[in-house]
């Protein structure tokens, strides 16, 4: 009977310490051993791996993490509160590094880092008043500045991948300043563009009425230059043809005379009897 206790006690210890000295490794993981407090050198992919029954295992997610920093409250030189949401991405760079300075905890990384990054915003909104900062770039621009922040991440054993600053909020007095101003800027803008459109608007009046003007021009010009032709041409015409009937020419000429002093309705012409057109109206009457 006490042999069986021993032997199935025996089995029981095997079985636990084979248990003990095998680990598996997550494909998204990588794996550490210590050995009595010491970190052993080698790291462990995705696997099973054999370890001694004493050694404890440390896995890390070598994914992108990302944390983000919500509600975080600074002030202005002028003491006015801000609310800022910002977050950080890193990936795992030395686990062993990571485990010494953190105890490879990611919450603790995602702290270390968020406090230099407070320390940045702290120092950009402390060095001018809220109004100059609005004025200027607005509010905390620029503060995070991932180059300041990838040696402090490089000692903790990770790579700062990426880091933003998600949300601004200003105190009710500065968000109305804030909207006043660019509410001003805006209608600045629309004046300009309406004063530009006006301006365009009367040069291509001016350029119309130009090109009108030289049109009416150069049309009046060709009309007198085609009238004088047609004038000249009728002339000699007239010419030719009184020429070869100076009696007709005569009778021509005294019709236009008559036609220019009866000009207007009503008009009544008193005639001698002994007058020529009466008389050339007599004879061909006769005739």
């Amino acid at each position: 009977m006490a042999l069986r206790l021993l032997t199935a006690l025996g089995v029981a210890i095997v079985a636990m310490l084979l248990w003990r000295s095998v680990f598996v490794v997550d494909e998204s993981e990588v794996a550490l051993i210590t050995r009595f407090g010491q970190t052993q050198p080698a790291t462990y992919g995705p696997g099973a791996h054999l370890k001694l029954p004493l050694d404890a295992v440390h896995k890390f997610d070598r994914r992108l993490i990302t944390h983000a920093f919500l509600g975080e409250s600074f002030l202005s030189q002028d003491q006015k509160s801000l609310t800022v949401d910002f977050y950080l991405r890193w990936r795992l760079l030395d686990p062993a590094r990571f485990l010494q300075a953190t105890g490879g905890d990611e919450d603790a990384a995602g702290a270390r880092l968020a406090d230099v990054v407070r320390g940045q915003i702290r120092s950009s909104l402390a060095a001018a008043p809220l109004s100059a900062q609005i004025a200027a770039a607005g509010p905390a621009t620029g503060a995070l500045r991932l180059e300041a922040l990838r040696a402090p991440a490089a000692t903790l054993g990770v790579e700062l991948v990426d880091g933003q600053l998600q949300r601004i909020d200003l105190p009710d007095d500065a968000t109305n300043v804030l909207y006043q101003r660019m509410q001003q800027k805006l209608i600045g803008q629309a004046q300009q563009l309406r004063a530009q459109s006006s301006a365009e608007a009367d040069k291509i009046r001016v350029d119309a009425e130009h090109a009108r003007a030289q049109t009416l021009a150069d049309a009046t010009r060709e009309a007198q230059r085609i009238r004088g032709e047609a004038d000249a041409a009728a002339a000699v015409t007239y010419a030719k043809a009184y020429g070869a009937n100076p009696e007709f020419a005569a009778f021509t000429r005294s019709l236009q005379a008559y036609k220019n002093a009866l000009g207007r309705d009503g008009d009544i012409l008193v005639l001698s009897p002994e007058g020529e057109f009466f008389k050339y109206l007599h004879s061909a009457s006769g005739r």
